[in-house]
């Protein structure tokens, strides 16, 4: 690809209130642009965030036990095949799919330039530019950190960006979509902890791990950021409707 040069321009890796409104005033602007392309874009990954298939992975994983894992976490398997059921079919739009805090450029004053990286520009659900986002930026630690009593949920982080995404997002988000947003931020962490433990009971072949343990370490910050996520449901529905 040819793309414009775009001179005096930067990117932040910190995730904080104020880079974190950016992020979401940007992503939410992104997709408003888009929202009556006339084209069909294609799905550049397949399935990327299809919760369905995500599931049938996991039950297959479970079912055939390649690594012998199994037995061993059955506390994992029942608390996800319990959450399962509630995860259904969302709307598709063109969404950017990789909603990091660094996949914006900034100007040398800190005005927000544009987005970058486009790879994974495709149709896909609001959701997942938003719940993404707030699935690594709003946990208090990485998603590989060990210690799962340091996993929460920052709300400074979650207000912030949902500021800046209603804020460029409304003229376009249906009821139903908004009504759904603290949905989207449940969602993610739980998606993600199904492909990391699939990966660890078939015996780690997807991820790159850099132990024997990893892709359980992830299981269970995922599913801890997951319960914390849905312990504040109220507070994300009561927040979301103050800015309606």
């Amino acid at each position: 690809r040819v793309s414009v040069f775009i001179p005096d321009a930067v990117t932040y890796e910190q995730v904080d209130p104020t880079s974190s409104r950016n992020a979401g005033k940007a992503f939410g602007e992104f997709e408003s642009m888009l929202v009556d392309l006339p084209e069909q874009l294609g799905e550049t990954i397949p399935d990327f965030h299809n919760m369905e298939l995500r599931a049938r992975q996991l039950q297959e994983a479970i079912e055939q036990d390649k690594a012998g894992r199994v037995a061993g976490v059955a506390d994992i398997i029942a608390d996800l095949q319990k959450d399962m059921h509630e995860m259904g079919k969302l709307p598709k739009r063109i969404c950017h799919c990789d909603t990091k805090v660094n996949n914006m450029m900034y100007d040398k004053q800190g005005n927000v330039l544009c987005v970058i990286d486009l790879d994974t520009v495709m149709p896909s659900f609001v959701f997942s530019d938003y719940g993404d986002f707030l699935r690594t930026g709003a946990n208090f630690v990485a998603e590989d950190d060990p210690k799962i009593e340091n996993v929460g949920f920052n709300q400074d982080i979650f207000r912030a960006f949902t500021e800046g995404y209603i804020e460029s997002a409304r003229s376009f988000l249906t009821p139903v979509e908004v009504e759904n947003l603290p949905y989207a931020v449940a969602l993610f962490p739980f998606m993600q902890c199904v492909r990391f433990f699939a990966d660890y009971l078939n015996g780690d072949t997807y991820y790159k791990i850099a132990y024997p343990e990893h892709n359980l370490v992830r299981t269970r910050n995922q599913q801890a950021l997951y319960h914390r996520v849905t312990d504040n449901y109220d507070m994300m529905d009561n927040f979301i409707r103050t800015l309606i």
